[in-house]
């Protein structure tokens, strides 16, 4: 499995987000479409980025019951995205009903992958705010080995975890790490936070750049030297 560098493309409008694209005549990024992007203009914009050529990782993090998952997914499938997440909390039953609804007639699917704690989370929100008690390491662990469970391809984790994932649950389990930075950059308001060069040291497989690169007064360079810290 390659490494690739997925851009955040968290804008509020078509407009937006097309003149950002726009930039980029040589190559076609691998593009995350968060909830921002697709609540001010919901499957359309899917449908059109994925017409331009790009790959697409639809980050809504859902988290319901179960039925309303899988039922969610079903729908999600549709869009042809390459790559598709949900909220690990939900249970072990709730992710398995996701991957029913996801998986297509033909038994193909998008990757489905699970939030297991926010990068903004850290010990002590987790446990004034969530009541969770243990030390933030080990829940992100048991997070991650009720996706392995559940038949999930991996996780979205701090990158600062990702070598701890493939430890405990398979070099082939996919981790996706946002709160990367440059190491000249503002870490702005991610709590765990780490270079490209560092994520590509320690075992990340995706690493998703939102503002450094969406940001940049040169967005094509800034995406262009992720490449070269991550993947080359």
């Amino acid at each position: 499995m390659g490494r690739d560098v997925i851009v955040a493309c968290d804008f509020d409008s078509a407009e937006k987000v097309f003149a950002f694209l726009d930039k980029f005549t040589d190559k076609k990024p691998f593009v995350k479409i968060g909830m921002e992007l697709y609540y001010a203009e919901g499957p359309s914009i899917v449908r059109e980025i994925k017409k331009r050529g790009h790959k697409i990782f639809l980050d809504l993090k859902l988290h319901d019951i179960p039925n309303t998952v899988k039922k969610s997914m079903a729908v999600l499938s549709r869009l042809d995205v390459d790559m598709t997440n949900l909220h690990a909390a939900g249970t072990v039953r709730m992710m398995e009903a996701a991957i029913e609804g996801l998986t297509r007639e033909d038994g193909t699917r998008p990757m489905l992958i699970a939030v297991t704690q926010l990068t903004s989370t850290d010990q002590e929100s987790m446990e004034k705010d969530l009541w969770i008690e243990k030390p933030l390491p080990e829940v992100v662990m048991h997070y991650a080995n009720n996706a392995k469970l559940a038949g999930l391809d991996g996780v979205v984790c701090s990158p600062l975890e990702a070598g701890k994932v493939h430890e405990r649950c398979g070099a082939n389990f996919v981790t996706v790490t946002p709160g990367v930075r440059f190491a000249d950059g503002d870490v702005g308001d991610q709590k765990r936070v780490m270079t490209p060069a560092q994520a590509k040291e320690i075992g990340s497989d995706y690493i998703v750049v939102g503002r450094p690169i969406t940001a940049a007064a040169d967005p094509v360079a800034a995406y262009e030297r992720c490449l070269r810290e991550f993947v080359d």
